[in-house]
């Protein structure tokens, strides 16, 4: 009889204990759940700014909540002068921007915590080539684009985050018939989807350059290629299509884009579309391209007096339909970027001091003010820590 009772006490206890196991389980796994849900909607997200105008401090970092597209400022790097672009690498511990200052431009390298946003100062290289406009990474080599320069800068990047000496400078030395291109502007390089190519945007030269390109080579850049536009268009910036099948190349000067087939280093164009009305009259200062992650949709930024974002539908055969055309709502929209989750996009108003943030229908790819406003000065660059 003891035997039994004690074999009933020890089953009591030990069904208790499980229950409260359990109860434990339950509530450590529901706030891993709700972490993971919290961490899932919030993104670093990190503007550069032009600190020359004397309205911004340096690079700003926000949290933005893509549930709500409510944003909070959690940082400011400071000392940096005009860090008109940045760009992360793709384990987010380091930050690397421009310094677009003439003769003292550089390529600058920073130590960043994603927890706590903070950013430490690793240190600076000079990028032999005036006014960096576009700087980008692999982790194995940060590249720089120098709009007035007319150059491309590549450094190493050593294994503590921070940049080599200077690797390799290009030098580009054409010219185009607009009173804007008396000389070269290499205003973006941009990584092949198979990263075997960098592709080189010169809005001076109205030429593409197409570059073979090997990371751990003394000189990683040796050229392939380079393809004519159409002269006085002022070739600005090019997206990959997310299968990278296509290429989408914006003209700053007509407005226009031109989509290419793209293999293996080779852009074979399909097709020119107008971003402005034929009886438009005015600047119309094309600036940023990008398509949405599901390559569905493309959107194009015109400036000058337009201030516009243009929306096209991406067909099967990489040809572009139009959407739509929606004012930015403020003026000079820079770069613009949409948000990881796709529901939301960000356009930088580099005129205006602030980012005006859209509600983007995933479906038919319109644009609809949020009413959602981010009050900074001279926002000309945004990422997100995707």
């Amino acid at each position: 009889m003891r035997r039994i009772n004690t074999l009933r006490i020890f089953y009591l206890s030990f069904t208790l204990n499980l229950n409260k196991m359990r109860k434990s389980f339950l509530l450590v796994l529901s706030f891993c759940v709700s972490t993971l849900i919290a961490n899932a909607q919030n993104f670093k997200l990190i503007i550069g700014t032009y600190t020359n105008k004397g309205n911004s401090e340096g690079i700003y970092i926000y949290n933005f909540d893509s549930k709500t597209a409510n944003t909070k400022q959690l940082n400011v790097i400071r000392n940096v002068s005009n860090p008109s672009y940045l760009t992360l690498s793709k384990n987010k511990d380091f930050l690397y921007s421009v310094y677009e200052d003439g003769t003292n431009s550089a390529a600058s390298a920073f130590k960043f915590n994603q927890q706590t946003s903070e950013a430490s100062f690793l240190n600076k290289e000079a990028t032999k080539g005036t006014n960096p406009c576009f700087i980008l990474t692999d982790g194995k080599n940060v590249l720089t684009a120098n709009y007035s320069g007319g150059s491309i800068s590549v450094f190493g990047v050593k294994a503590d985050g921070s940049l080599s000496a200077l690797k390799q400078n290009i030098q580009h030395t054409g010219s185009g018939p607009d009173k804007r291109q008396a000389s070269a502007h290499v205003h973006q390089v941009l990584f092949s989807p198979d990263g075997k190519y960098v592709v080189a945007t010169d809005l001076g030269e109205d030429r593409v350059y197409i570059y073979h390109y090997d990371a751990a080579a003394a000189q990683p850049l040796k050229l392939k290629t380079s393809i004519k536009t159409n002269s006085g268009s002022g070739p600005r910036h090019l997206a990959f299509s997310p299968n990278g099948k296509y290429a989408y190349l914006a003209h700053e000067f007509n407005g226009k884009i031109s989509a290419f087939s793209y293999s293996d280093g080779n852009l074979i164009l399909l097709q020119e579309v107008e971003t402005v009305a034929k009886d438009f009259n005015g600047k119309i200062d094309a600036a940023d391209i990008h398509l949405s992650s599901d390559g569905k949709f493309l959107y194009e930024s015109n400036r000058g007096d337009a201030n516009t974002i243009n929306v096209f539908a991406v067909q099967k055969n990489g040809k572009l339909n139009f959407v739509e055309t929606v004012n930015t709502l403020g003026k000079g929209p820079r770069n613009f970027n949409i948000d990881p989750t796709g529901k939301y996009l960000l356009v930088a108003h580099q005129y205006t001091n602030d980012v005006v943030i859209f509600n983007r229908n995933a479906k038919t790819g319109k644009l609809t003010d949020s009413g959602k406003r981010i009050n900074v000065g001279t926002p000309v660059c945004l990422i997100f820590d995707k």
